[in-house]
Formats: C-alpha cells, sequence, structure tokens
C-alpha cells in the first residue's frame, strides 16, 4: 500500500516553483522512505499550501509567510510518522 500523498500547491505567476520543489527535496530526503508521494501543483493567486492526503499542514495564506524547511518537516512528519526522529531538525 503506498504511502501518504504530500502536494505543495504553488503561484506559478509568483515564480514560487523553485521553493517549492526545494522543500519537496528536503521532504524527500527526510522524510521519502514514509511517504507514497510529493506533487508539485502549479497554481494563481499567490497561492502556496502543503497538504498531506488532502489536509492542509501549512498555508502562506493563513499564516502571511512560507514554511521553513525544519518547520514543513516536523508537520509532515507528525502526520506520516509521528515516532520518527529527524534529527537535527528535532532541535
Amino acid at each position: 500500500m503506498p504511502g501518504p500523498r504530500v502536494e505543495i500547491r504553488y503561484c506559478a505567476q509568483c515564480r514560487f516553483v523553485l521553493r517549492a520543489s526545494w522543500l519537496a527535496q528536503e521532504l524527500l530526503m527526510s522524510l521519502g522512505e514514509d511517504l507514497g508521494e510529493v506533487a508539485l501543483l502549479p497554481g494563481r493567486g499567490g497561492i502556496f499550501e502543503v497538504r498531506v492526503d488532502g489536509e492542509t499542514v501549512f498555508s502562506r495564506a493563513a499564516s502571511g509567510r512560507f514554511p521553513e524547511a525544519k518547520e514543513l518537516k516536523q508537520l509532515v512528519r507528525d502526520r506520516v510518522a509521528p515516532g520518527r526522529g529527524l534529527g537535527h531538525s528535532d532541535r
């Protein structure tokens, strides 16, 4: 059975693709074996959201900022593998 699907929805007009792809890489490097898929979904209107199996774990609109890599890894880990350590990202 495949693992959870992580979606990173980003504004293509705003050129958030580099940030989205970097964060996808960070998630795959840290949690790759616990994830089924990391998808990059282009959008419009300044969107930058991260969802795990349809549940929003981070929203730029709600927080007024982009997520830090450490913060995002912890948010995703807490949903896909709560008992797993992240090494230096847990400090």
